[in-house]
């Protein structure tokens, strides 16, 4: 139950941080839509979607699933912006970089502990992989590093899942803003049938291959 808690809670700060990410270089390139709408802000309920947010993490951790969700979609008004191609680029670059960024201050966090505290590393392989629990006593810097575990793999998650150049995840955007305008209005075909594409990707593995690298740098840092 601890760890479920821990999960749902990183995930619902990683979503709130990547929506408040969109809103603000939204906000930054002349747009201020989503600062209207109160969505510029770390309070996780400007941005929870029942669906996305609250049911299907629950279920997914509740089945031992990597936990994976979505906050409601931060609007732009393309109208508002000096550059719309360009601009929305990097508005959609921002979440994932959010992400990435808060992952590694988290992974950072880490290294610090362990640099503090003898025997983290075997604590947290313990606790990690093993499936044991916090022996009886007071355990600050163990509990905060186990917090800071789950904070650096949602967040890598969520970005890199994000990054996949397919609509509507944030890929697509930025692809879009690299790509000619005609070759941009090709691509943008592709919209109606991209969610099916990203099951087909998740479905096949082929998100669990692009994430394995990146894991097994995250596991070899926190468990040496």
């Amino acid at each position: 139950m601890v760890v479920i808690i821990l999960w749902l809670f990183v995930l619902l700060l990683a979503i709130t941080v990547h929506e408040a990410a969109h809103g603000w270089a939204a906000l930054k390139l002349g747009d201020p839509t989503a600062y209207n709408l109160g969505r510029v802000t770390l309070n996780p309920l400007a941005h929870i979607d029942p669906i996305g947010t609250v049911l299907i993490p629950v279920i997914l951790v509740l089945v031992g699933a990597p936990p994976f969700g979505w906050a409601k979609p931060v609007p732009v008004n393309p109208y508002n912006l000096h550059h719309p191609r360009q601009d929305n680029l990097w508005i959609s670059a921002a979440g994932p970089m959010a992400n990435l960024s808060l992952g590694l201050v988290a992974l950072l966090g880490i290294v610090l502990l362990k640099l503090l505290v003898p025997g983290l590393s075997g604590f947290l392989h313990d606790f990690l992989l093993s499936g044991r629990t916090l022996p009886p006593g007071f355990y600050p810097f163990q509990g905060l590093a186990v917090i800071f575990f789950y904070l650096t793999l949602t967040n890598v998650y969520l970005a890199i899942f994000n990054l996949i150049p397919v609509p509507p995840l944030d890929g697509s955007g930025i692809l879009m803003g690299l790509l000619s305008y005609e070759a941009a209005l090709r691509y943008e075909r592709l919209r109606p049938f991209g969610i099916f594409i990203v099951f087909a990707l998740v479905y096949l593995g082929v998100l669990q291959l692009i994430i394995r690298p990146v894991e097994i740098f995250i596991y070899t840092i926190v468990f040496l």
